[in-house]
């Protein structure tokens, strides 16, 4: 079977995150991850993580003030890029979160966004991994890192073994021709996967690239990350999970 992690910055948002651990459970996800779990305590979330046995995949750093949406490649704003960074490793190692998503925010430039990358590899406790995702454009308009081109002459430039690719098939749908070319590419480069139909960001069971058909050709042995948007209740959207988990 498939093993699927629960994205719960799009699934269960009805509920404090400790519940939405739970409710992933119960629905049959293997783990789960999240964005920014910081309003919640870490002693909070580990227990829900105990309780339920599910591994947090991986938790984003924070995005910043009103319009942000990550600090790393911001100019002037050094200062809380690091303590944002410092505040995820910090997360993640009370609550046993494997990997952190360091994001790069809007209008950026590469010098300020490599020395902070550069900041994070130092300083990441040891065996945790860095992720670095390019989002596209339709989605978050002016964001620093928005094609996969950019992410992997970043990866390349930093030569960092504790920094990885998050491949998310949904933005890399809406900007290359063909998903699994660019996965097999890169595969040595990637540290995570995430999921969502494409165009729509819907569930991962229509839409222009074929899961069913994609996920066994990937050949990933850790979790999937499904990262889409229910148009409604979480739990009437899952009809897709046990078709995908048994492709």
């Amino acid at each position: 079977m498939r093993a699927f992690s629960a994205n719960l910055g799009f699934l269960w948002t009805d509920r404090p995150l400790p519940d939405a651990i739970r409710a992933a459970k119960a629905a049959g996800f293997a783990a789960v991850e999240c964005h920014f779990p910081y309003a919640i305590p870490a002693t909070e979330t580990r227990a829900a993580l105990v309780e339920t046995g599910l591994r947090m995949m991986s938790l984003n750093t924070r995005p910043g003030g009103p319009g942000d949406f990550g600090l790393l490649a911001l100019k002037g704003r050094e200062t809380e890029a690091r303590a944002a960074i410092d505040e995820a490793f910090a997360y993640a190692l009370a609550t046993d979160t494997r990997a952190v998503h360091v994001m790069a925010g809007k209008h950026g430039d590469d010098a300020t966004y490599h020395a902070n990358l550069a900041y994070a590899c130092d300083s990441a406790p040891p065996g945790m991994t860095l992720l670095i995702e390019a989002i596209n454009r339709w989605d978050v308009p002016g964001y620093h890192l928005n094609t996969i081109a950019q992410a992997v002459d970043t990866l390349k430039t930093l030569h960092r073994p504790n920094l990885k690719l998050m491949f998310d098939c949904y933005h890399v749908g809406r900007t290359e021709p063909e998903v699994f070319d660019r996965f097999d590419t890169l595969r040595p480069l990637i540290g995570h996967i995430q999921i969502a139909a494409v165009p729509d960001r819907g569930t991962p069971d229509h839409g222009s690239v074929d899961y069913a058909t994609l996920l066994p050709r990937l050949n990933w042995p850790g979790p999937i990350g499904a990262e889409y948007k229910p148009t409604g209740p979480t739990d009437a959207s899952l009809d897709w999970l046990p078709r995908l988990s048994a492709c």
